[in-house]
């Protein structure tokens, strides 16, 4: 067993996920105790004591991270970045003039949203929408029409933004289980939402269950000497159930208020890894029967409409509660939230526009709406 504490971090590594094959069922040998500070290597378990609790006159914590576009200081970088995809150019080059209302700007609103991720299905309601209230006289010109355009995307994504409750139904450890495909950041997001955890106030732990990528335990590490929270792990090739069986165990003995285990990227046309997953669900339930209490799969927003088909596995096999959708800037088409929404109804915990701590934010529909489409545009073209 190997418990990672606090040195001077270097940057974070860098590597591709790859799937880790099958293994066996946990044995269900915890992990308790608390003995000196140090990194333990051994054939057996190895405990050791938390970090030293910061004294009080240690500089406060940073702020928390803003979430709303009442925020002076982060929408313009939102608006920045969304603009920059493809959705946002799109839009933008749509509404940014006076266009007449008419047949052929709904057929140029309908290409921008097909070739920008949205989905079929929920690109033929709103312009079915919108080509009735066109014929109805509802918009006096285009301005009035990209003001009910923002609305109804506003209104297509609110049921997506349910903010998570780290509060673990039994007073014990909130167990927060990440997966996702090869690739997609999931080690990267469990690093900022440790951050984010940490400023809200909870005391948390990572559970390196990514057994199977050589980099991964070591980047997980970084990420827990960056934010100060401990890591457990088990030397390589350990199986994945077992060191999240163990991490639950330590999290309940330590007073830990949240757990986030990170897993191994796997294809999730792969059933055999796929299959894995069910099992560390299973292990997990057997030191709390109510946990994982969230399973939280990254989607990259680059991915397109392959993420439908990803969280209809993942959500089969995994029992998926919520969303992260990262990379949502210039790389990403952009629409990929609408054809989610439309689809699974899921909710979407954090976007992430970016690679720094700042960009991985709670999902705001406004926020996001607006940094696409921003309402000085619809007023400049009235």
């Amino acid at each position: 067993m190997i418990w990672f504490w606090k040195r001077k971090p270097p940057g974070p590594a860098d590597a591709t996920e790859t799937g880790d094959p099958p293994r066996s069922e946990a044995s269900g040998a915890a992990t308790d105790g608390a003995p000196a500070d140090a990194i333990g290597i051994g054939a057996g378990p190895i405990a050791c004591s938390p970090p030293a609790e910061t004294p009080a006159t240690a500089a406060p914590a940073p702020a928390a991270e803003p979430s709303s576009i009442d925020d002076a200081e982060a929408l313009p970088r939102w608006r920045e970045r969304l603009r920059g995809n493809a959705l946002g150019r799109g839009l933008a080059a749509l509404f940014s003039g006076n266009p007449r209302l008419d047949e052929a700007l709904l057929d140029e609103l309908e290409t921008v949203l097909l070739t920008a991720d949205v989905g079929v299905a929920a690109t033929t309601a709103l312009v079915e929408d919108f080509r009735r209230r066109i014929a109805a006289r509802e918009f006096a010109d285009a301005a009035a029409l990209t003001r009910a355009l923002r609305r109804e995307m506003v209104r297509m994504l609110a049921p997506l933004a349910r903010p998570l409750d780290f509060t673990s139904p039994h007073g014990g450890p909130f167990v927060l289980m990440v997966v996702g495909v090869n690739g997609v950041g999931k080690t990267t997001t469990i690093g900022k939402l440790a951050q984010h955890l940490k400023r809200e106030g909870a005391r948390v732990m990572l559970a390196a269950g990514d057994t199977f990528r050589a980099a991964a335990v070591e980047q997980l590490r970084v990420w827990g000497e960056r934010n100060d929270v401990p890591v457990l792990a088990q030397s390589g090739g350990a199986d994945s159930a077992s060191v999240i069986f163990d991490a639950v165990s330590a999290a309940r003995s330590r007073g830990i208020d949240v757990l986030i285990a990170d897993t191994a990227g796997r294809l999730h046309t792969q059933a055999g890894l796929m299959d894995e997953l069910a099992k560390i669900r299973r292990v997990i339930a057997k030191v709390d029967p109510t946990a994982p209490h969230e399973v939280l799969q990254v989607i990259d927003g680059t991915t397109g409409q392959n993420a439908i088909s990803q969280v209809r596995q993942f959500r089969e096999v995994a029992g998926v509660t919520g969303l992260v959708v990262t990379k949502l800037d210039g790389s990403a088409k952009g629409g990929v939230l609408f054809a989610l929404a439309r689809e699974f109804g899921l909710s979407v915990r954090f976007v992430g526009i970016g690679e720094s701590l700042e960009d991985l934010r709670p999902f705001d529909p406004a926020a996001f709406v607006e940094g696409l489409l921003p309402e000085r545009l619809g007023a400049s073209g009235a």
